[in-house]
């Protein structure tokens, strides 16, 4: 998504192959998740010669926190880090309580933390994706 909002700010669309090997990540794999996070309306697409996903301003208002949701449903705010599906404060697994507060802190990050803001920091020169 980070990818697809860099190459669209001007305007631009994303092909599923230019997105595959900006993120080197196989075409089926990118295609499954950007058809679903289309369909979730959190990236618009466009078919035909000219076509391809993009954002608009609106959109990089989308946080992490909607884009996890849209693949993964709540499992970042429930599951177990060991995969358990018996752990609770309860019956702990025995990373529970230390993973507590990674959870939250990445709960916290994805959260507070939009696509508009990634755009921002890339652009800044500060941070990249890529060497």
């Amino acid at each position: 998504m980070i990818f697809v909002a860099q190459k669209s700010k001007d305007g631009s669309r994303v092909g599923i192959k230019e997105i595959a090997k900006g993120t080197d990540a196989p075409e089926h794999f990118i295609a499954k998740i950007m058809q679903e996070l289309s369909r979730k309306k959190l990236v618009h697409s466009i078919k035909g010669p000219n076509g391809g996903f993009y954002f608009d301003k609106s959109d990089l208002k989308t946080s992490l926190a909607d884009i996890v949701k849209a693949l993964d449903g709540n499992a970042i705010y429930t599951d177990c880090a060991l995969g358990l599906k018996t752990c609770n404060a309860k019956k702990p697994c025995p990373v529970h309580h230390q993973f507590q507060d990674i959870k939250k802190n990445l709960i916290k990050m994805i959260e507070e933390n939009t696509i508009g803001d990634f755009n921002a920091k890339l652009d800044s020169g500060k941070f990249f994706l890529v060497n």
